[in-house]
């Protein structure tokens, strides 16, 4: 959704010679009873036009190398673009996805608290909901958003979302719709299970505004009772209330460490981030360290290039410590 990212094709790596060689030997083999080839000639032909064709399609993969990413910090902001690089032996679309979704900005799996932050970042609330759909429309239309894989990934996250205990804190409710002539949501939940498909005709509603409306359509309690009345420390044989007991322990520090799939490293990180970060940096005071551990082994050998690219790398990101080793 969003913008694509483009393939940019640096013109310094781009060998027209192998293109050319190509060419030439397909014209000589299709017209090859035109110059009355015999069949030596012939096979001769074919195998130079396959060879040249190897020899432009490996090229290829080594030219077209670079990403041009559209990002917008802010609605009111300019587009930029940014240049990365993409390495790996998979065909192009595999390496560009690839880089994408580890750099996060190719996003797989949206967790609801994100799509909450994001909808109060850009304010896409139109008053105190927003259709799906319409929600829908804005992530593949604003540069700005995080850039989803497809619409299945944001109502996936709607469903959860509408789904979670903590709905009236971190996500939103759901409605059917809205009833303007009687100024209310028909079908609202929260907190609850909720299927939603893309063709959703239903609404997202700030939680505070769909509280309200719960709250009013819940049945009224019964009045309070009289003093004494319903206390039964106070009725004749009755033992008075246990004394509270002790006060609960303050736990003042967690600790955790936790195993990353290196080719989901964007994702499982953002999760981590959601779900165990973000909890603890809110409460008062706190102080939150994090240490990223690499270790890779290449029984094969690592490269000379890949040797160079990620030591430049990990000295230019300012890595603690760093470096290869024989065994």
């Amino acid at each position: 959704m969003s913008c694509l990212a483009l393939l940019a094709l640096p013109l310094r790596l781009f060998n027209a010679s192998a293109a050319r060689r190509y060419l030439a030997w397909r014209s000589i083999f299709d017209e090859r009873e035109i110059l009355n080839l015999d069949p030596h000639q012939v096979r001769q032909a074919e195998t130079q036009m396959k060879a040249a064709d190897d020899a432009v399609t490996a090229r290829v993969r080594e030219t077209y190398q670079w990403l041009l990413v559209p990002t917008q910090a802010s609605p009111q902001a300019g587009v930029s673009l940014t240049v990365m690089r993409i390495t790996g032996s998979d065909a192009l679309a595999v390496r560009a996805s690839r880089k994408l979704k580890n750099d996060e900005l190719l996003i797989v799996d949206f967790a609801p608290t994100m799509l909450r932050k994001a909808m109060d970042g850009v304010s896409l609330w139109r008053g105190d909901h927003v259709a799906v759909k319409q929600l829908i429309e804005d992530f593949a239309k604003y540069l700005c958003l995080p850039r989803l894989r497809g619409p299945e990934v944001l109502v996936r996250a709607i469903g959860e979302g509408v789904g979670r205990l903590t709905w009236s804190s971190e996500t939103f409710g759901l409605a059917d719709s809205w009833d303007e002539k009687k100024a209310t949501y028909l079908g609202l939940r929260g907190g609850k299970p909720a299927s939603v498909s893309v063709d959703s005709m239903g609404v997202l509603v700030k939680p505070e505004t769909a509280l309200r409306q719960l709250d009013a359509e819940r049945p009224q309690e019964s009045p309070e009772l009289e003093p004494g009345e319903g206390d039964l420390s106070r009725r004749p044989g009755m033992e008075p209330p246990p004394e509270p007991g002790p006060r609960p322990r303050l736990l003042r520090r967690f600790h955790g460490s936790v195993a990353l799939d290196a080719n989901r490293l964007g994702r499982d990180a953002g999760r981590i981030a959601e779900e165990v970060v973000q909890h603890l940096t809110t409460q008062k005071n706190a102080t939150v360290r994090l240490t990223l551990e690499i270790e890779a082994e290449v029984p094969e050998g690592a490269p000379d290039n890949i040797v160079r690219i990620v030591t430049e790398n990990a000295r230019t990101l300012k890595f603690r410590t760093h470096g290869f080793e024989e065994e």
